[in-house]
């Protein structure tokens, strides 16, 4: 997405000269070749801000989950403690019905993880002048990224030299055909995770500001509410193939 000036952007200002002496640091963009700005900084550190966030949302909701008597209960209105219960709960049940019970318990901490950065990452598409992490190929690609390399150690741990054997199709003759294929297949997944998200996120925020700059009133109404269908959507979307993947790689070769 193009670089935009948000209220973040007025925040680095303040350490600018040091965001441009250590550019050179990320070196060139790997699609446009292109040398990085101070702005380039801005979704790192913005997605540096939303893993923060979360981290204080699980100490918050984890110290009010200690006490087993008062945990039982309800709240009586909405909280954050019912919300992300609610949040998780969707999530789990998700995960459970791609793969059998005992491997979304065990690997719903990466499911919960991923679900929750891109969740918070794009409402803030919803809110004009915010910077969104997840309008950044590079906050895209290195999330599509960390699911890519733990859903293969997963399969790895879980079938051995099997779940290479799987890639090589059912007989020895055909794997000169069909393990390129099913390496083509897996080197795929986490691109198509990345540019999917990224676009329809960049997409939707750019929409919302140009919307914003032609009436601020009552115009924007319309494509809230249809962000509102992407933010949520977006994020089932990265959640479920993550646990398809992870479902697909922990299955036993048997199976």
């Amino acid at each position: 997405m193009p670089e935009h000036t948000t209220w973040f952007t007025f925040v680095l200002q303040h350490i600018q000269s040091t965001l441009e002496h250590n550019t050179q640091l990320i070196g060139k963009s790997y699609v446009a070749g292109q040398d990085p700005t101070w702005l380039s900084f801005e979704p790192i550190l913005m997605s540096l801000v939303i893993a923060g966030f979360l981290v204080l949302v699980g100490i918050i909701v984890s110290s009010k989950e200690n006490n087993v008597d008062d945990a039982v209960i309800p709240d009586d209105s909405l909280t954050l403690r019912t919300f992300m219960e609610a949040f998780l709960g969707y999530f789990y049940d998700l995960a459970s019905s791609v793969m059998d019970p005992a491997r979304a318990k065990k690997y719903f901490p990466l499911i919960a993880t991923s679900s929750c950065f891109v969740f918070f990452s794009n409402i803030l598409a919803l809110m004009p002048g915010m910077p969104v992490p997840t309008t950044s190929l590079s906050i895209t690609l290195g999330t599509a990224l960390v699911v890519f390399i733990l859903f293969n150690i997963y399969g790895l741990l879980t079938n051995g030299m099997d779940y290479i054997k799987h890639l090589m199709g059912p007989a020895w003759y055909l794997a000169p055909l069909v393990f390129p294929i099913e390496v083509i297949s897996l080197s795929v997944r986490p691109i198509t995770l990345a540019v999917r998200l990224m676009l329809n996120m960049a997409v939707d925020h750019l929409i919302l500001s140009i919307m914003l700059g032609l009436c601020a009133l009552i115009l924007p109404l319309p494509v809230m509410i249809l962000g509102c269908l992407v933010v949520v959507v977006q994020t089932l979307v990265f959640t479920l193939l993550t646990c398809i993947y992870i479902g697909l790689a922990t299955e036993h070769a048997e199976h």
